[in-house]
């Protein structure tokens, strides 16, 4: 079997964790035997179907390897500011994402085959709404539309989902914060307080 990076240290689900990650992302979920991950690995295939009694098992315990994209509201509110806390809830995500590029870049090519990660990732993004929509309301400190502040929820949680599931391939460049979409929204909040 071929040593890998994965280091010895580690118990072995983790590095069979860790490979099949590596191995779904390079290469994809259909087209990745166990027997790759287990040599990828550095454990018998057994091991792989001890831990993973089915492939799609794996691709289950990788989604819920996903970070928890959960912000606090008053980590990142500014009150009033209703572009700064976008702002500042995008980097907090965008931080987040930082340590699953590939992991998020897996799903996202996995959800059109695999239901359980089309699934999960649409929770993720209602998630996301709720979160951008908490933060908006907070920051606008209750003088916005409802309906203006769902539009916006909405359309801002596209943007972040459509740029996190590209991200793998935005290289080692710093992520746009998106400056001129927060603006935009932010601004058009403002423009239409509530009735």
């Amino acid at each position: 079997m071929a040593r890998t990076d994965h280091g010895d240290d580690l118990p072995a689900k983790e590095r069979i964790l860790r490979a099949a990650e590596e191995l779904f992302a390079e290469s994809g979920f259909d087209a990745t035997p166990t027997s790759r991950i287990a040599e990828r690995a550095d454990v018998p295939k057994g091991l792989v179907h001890y831990y993973f009694r089915r492939k799609s098992d794996l691709l289950s315990a990788l989604i819920k390897r996903l970070p928890e994209e959960q912000i606090d509201p008053a980590q990142v509110v500014v009150p009033g500011d209703i572009a700064e806390s976008l702002r500042r809830l995008v980097s907090a995500l965008d931080t987040r994402l930082a340590g699953s590029r590939m992991l998020s870049h897996l799903l996202w090519r996995e959800a059109d085959t695999h239901r359980a990660v089309r699934d999960a990732l649409h929770e993720r993004f209602q998630q996301l709404v709720r979160q951008v929509r908490s933060v908006i309301i907070a920051a606008g400190e209750g003088g916005l539309a409802v309906a203006d502040v769902d539009s916006a929820a909405g359309l801002l949680a596209l943007a972040v989902s459509y740029r996190h599931s590209v991200a793998r391939h935005a290289g080692d460049s710093p992520p746009d914060l998106m400056e001129r979409e927060l603006n935009f929204i932010a601004d058009a909040l403002m423009a239409r307080p509530a009735p």
